[in-house]
């Protein structure tokens, strides 16, 4: 044992580099190593044999496991040493210019949207992303059958068999949010919904999670002529224009009743985008009357009461004012993306200071 340990005290101490002590420790301490075959020789001795040499044995492998262990951490010092010698700085040198970051679109669109309709006397009001079936679908008059309430559109949430509780979705739309408000706040009531809504689509247009504003007011004597206003005054303000010219068409929507699409007139001459002007026309919204069973489902008397509601969609707006093309951009995480359409983190849209500065 004396010889074993001269042996490997002497190479650990002379080891190299940490691939040479890994060497040293199989030969020495590992499974078919020198000491380990030792110590399987105790059962063929005598028990006084072995009362005599088994803690011999075992002090020499923590001898040995000890002196691994000092010589592989003055291996390490010496390296951070000879590091230390080579990679330095020089703390006289100026500074690096700091990089400042930037603002999303989106966030930068629903900051701008915020502040149109907070000038209008809309408050802002938000609800949970997962929602139940009852506030996202039936309180909005949306019936079993409608397509939207199929599973090729929409995120339901798992649910364990046998489990007999209503189902949960992914929000399809920020409008559960106004019957949130409407419930918890009553009537009247003007409040904007801007959030992250949920889709199974995914295309040029189109992605499975998006960004929407829904608008709601609830008061006595509203009429579509406000709602005309209200979304004139918007378009107006928010692609920064003296005149626009809006266009409704009748539609169906099952939470409205009138309901309406909006369009704005415009120009694509030369393949840039001119709002107010032109001969052409874009969709840009959905509205109508609120319908009076989503007046009941929100507590709210519609027989004293009614009110407008629309819906924008923030990442098409954005697309529209800042000539972005691809609406699957906005989510690859790009860098290079973000620094073109990126706003400055300091330009805070105001009405009276510029929206996008």
């Amino acid at each position: 044992m004396d010889d074993l340990r001269d042996k490997y005290i002497s190479l650990i101490s002379g080891a190299k580099d940490e691939a040479a002590l890994e060497d040293l420790r199989v030969q020495a301490v590992g499974k078919k190593g020198e000491v380990s075959l030792k110590m399987r020789e105790l059962g063929k001795m005598t028990p006084e044999e072995r009362q005599e040499a088994g803690p011999k044995l075992n002090a020499l492998k923590d001898e040995i496991n000890s002196a691994l262990a000092a010589k592989k951490a003055a291996l390490a010092d010496a390296a951070l040493d000879e590091r230390l010698k080579t990679e330095w700085l020089d703390v006289t040198l100026p500074g690096r210019p700091r990089r400042n970051g930037t603002i999303h679109p989106v966030s930068q669109v629903t900051e701008e949207v915020t502040a149109i309709f907070a000038d209008m006397g809309f408050s802002v009001a938000e609800g949970p992303q997962v929602e139940s079936d009852w506030h996202n679908f039936d309180a909005l008059n949306i019936p079993g059958h409608h397509p939207a309430r199929a599973e090729m559109d929409t995120f339901y949430m798992y649910r364990a068999e046998g489990d007999e509780r209503p189902p949960h979705v992914l929000r399809t739309h920020t409008s559960p949010v106004q019957i949130r408000s409407m419930e918890l706040q009553g009537a009247p009531l003007r409040v904007i919904c801007p959030g992250r809504v949920y889709r199974a689509d995914f295309d040029q247009t189109h992605t499975p999670m998006f960004h929407q504003v829904e608008g709601l007011a609830v008061d006595t004597d509203i009429s579509m002529a406000n709602l005309k206003w209200c979304l004139e005054e918007f378009v107006k303000a928010f692609f920064e224009v003296d005149a626009v010219e809006l266009r409704f068409r009748a539609s169906h929507f099952p939470f409205t009743e009138p309901s309406a699409e909006v369009d704005i007139r415009c120009s694509w001459e030369g393949g840039t985008l001119k709002i107010g002007e032109g001969d052409d026309w874009m969709e840009i919204l959905g509205s109508g009357m609120v319908h009076p069973k989503v007046l009941q489902a929100g507590n709210i008397d519609p027989d004293r009461w009614q009110g407008f509601a629309f819906g924008i969609g923030i990442d098409r707006l954005a697309m529209l004012k800042y000539g972005i093309p691809d609406l699957r951009a906005f989510f690859d995480s790009d860098l290079r993306w973000l620094r073109h359409y990126g706003f400055a983190s300091l330009d805070v849209p105001t009405l009276h200071g510029g929206l996008s500065r």
